[in-house]
């Protein structure tokens, strides 16, 4: 398997979280791309709750410079490093030569991200990513307009501490059939506030996809390489599972990365999936977990490489 090259810039960038401020303002888009690539973050959930000193040292081996962090139930990193104390886990980060680049809060929800944006910000992350809250109005336009404007003072700390409020479309939330993600898109005041992209939860439709990232542009603050396969609501047996895989299912990612590559996205691409039940690992073994990731992240390549 051919990995993709890490130029002198990225790996700088990656060694320190003091550097990471740096890489961060790349990658909203405020220095151009030399050329494009996938910048790849990975989900602690992958591991379940493995220890943070056990999991840091895989995030290389994935082709990354960057952990996203999760708290209970799908994972406990977060709470990990609020128990080791934050310049410890800052420390820890440093030491493995990772970056912090995203913390995943949907149990904080849309208006309860401040503190943990300051958070973010002391650690050197660029995005933080939660799901979106119902609000009132007569259409679905109107509704989505009502809930952009209750972010604004939150989208306003955002741009004071330089970070991204990533909504996901979640399944069953405001935010999620492909109308809903257009209009947030036609109200997001700024770049400090997008869609954190989870194809799962779309229509499996590659062309209907690359569509939607083309017309969210700078307002797509974060990928998911995630497909539906057959669910993960329900436990499965494990290759059934597995096909929420980027490679494994039935979704062509060829369309997906072709529309990446023309907004030129310099965000950050998580290979991603959900066990059941949530937080346990992927698969039984730390190294098993890290080979899956790679396999898909060849699959992505490859995807690349075609577009």
């Amino acid at each position: 398997m051919t990995l993709p090259r890490i130029t002198r810039r990225q790996f700088t960038a990656a060694t320190t979280v003091s550097l990471a401020g740096a890489f961060g303002r790349h990658l909203l888009g405020a220095e151009p791309a030399p050329g494009f690539r996938l910048n790849y973050i990975l989900a602690s959930p992958m591991y379940g709750t493995a220890p943070l000193a056990e999991v840091l040292p895989e995030v290389k081996k994935t082709g990354a410079t960057h952990i996203d962090i999760w708290p209970r139930k799908h994972a406990n990193h977060r709470e990990q490093a609020e128990e080791m104390g934050l310049d410890r886990f800052a420390e820890l980060l440093r030491q493995h030569g990772v970056g912090l680049g995203m913390i995943t809060r949907y149990d904080l929800g849309p208006y309860g991200l401040q503190d943990e944006m300051r958070v973010l910000k002391k650690l050197g992350g660029r995005v933080i990513v939660t799901g979106a809250r119902n609000a009132e109005g007569a259409t679905l336009r109107d509704r989505v307009k009502a809930f952009v404007e209750n972010l604004r003072p939150h989208v306003a700390l955002a741009e004071e501490l330089d970070v991204a409020i990533g909504i996901e479309n979640h399944a069953n939330s405001l935010i999620n059939e492909p109308d809903s993600l257009r209009y947030f898109a036609e109200f997001a005041p700024s770049k400090h506030l997008g869609i954190a992209l989870a194809p799962y939860h779309l229509p499996q439709e590659g062309s209907l996809i690359a569509q939607l990232i083309t017309e969210l542009g700078e307002h797509l603050v974060h990928f998911q390489g995630w497909q539906h396969g057959m669910g993960c609501m329900t436990k499965l047996p494990k290759d059934q599972e597995l096909l929420q895989m980027p490679g494994r299912g039935p979704l062509d990612f060829t369309p997906l990365l072709r529309a990446l590559k023309q907004i030129r996205y310099q965000g950050f691409t998580e290979i991603f999936m959900h066990p059941v039940p949530r937080g346990i690992p992927i698969l039984e073994t730390t190294a098993a977990v890290t080979e899956e990731i790679n396999r898909a992240r060849a699959y992505l390549e490859g995807c690349l490489a075609k577009a």
